[in-house]
């Protein structure tokens, strides 16, 4: 965010996080919980593996299911599954002290791929191949992954955003 003009200061903290069927559900109570505590402008992320065939699971509950049964687990649920259609979405709430929680949210379509492919990235990305491409995430260098992700858009919305939500 430096070469944008803004410095960030990251706030390691733990906050409860409520489990609800949107992302944008969880960011909102995380924000007014934290402004509460720290008083000062704030942002923080969310984002989640959504896969069509699976009724958008896992979802919100994305990071809870790579750390239980990873890409290997969701694969063996999408065995023999046709429909293979799936989004990463992230959000980006912040919120200054006086204020309403603000939203960006940022969008990524694609598709779950039928074995895992690469070494790039973290999480989901040797199964997600975003859509227009045959390469899963986990094949792209940081920087092209980051100018199609679901977070690179967020945070590109978040960016063209911010300079009306700051006082």
């Amino acid at each position: 965010m430096r070469e944008h003009g803004y410095e960030l200061e990251h706030i390691k903290t733990i906050y409860p996080e409520i489990q609800a069927e949107k992302l944008e559900d969880t960011i909102r109570p995380g924000l007014e919980w934290l402004m509460q505590r720290h008083k000062v402008p704030l942002m923080i992320d969310d984002s989640g593996l959504f896969i069509d065939s699976l009724g958008g699971f896992p979802g919100v509950y994305s990071s809870f299911v790579f750390k239980t049964i990873g890409c290997d687990g969701i694969l063996k649920l999408m065995e023999g599954v046709r429909d293979r259609s799936a989004r990463f979405e992230c959000c980006i709430g912040f919120m200054v002290p006086g204020g309403e929680p603000h939203i960006s949210k940022g969008v990524a379509e694609g598709s779950i791929s039928t074995s895992k492919v690469g070494t790039g990235g973290f999480g989901y990305d040797p199964i997600f191949v975003p859509e227009g491409h045959s390469k899963t995430y986990a094949q792209f260098d940081i920087v092209e992954k980051n100018r199609m992700s679901h977070r690179g858009r967020a945070i590109a919305r978040f960016l063209e955003e911010l300079p009306r939500l700051l006082p």
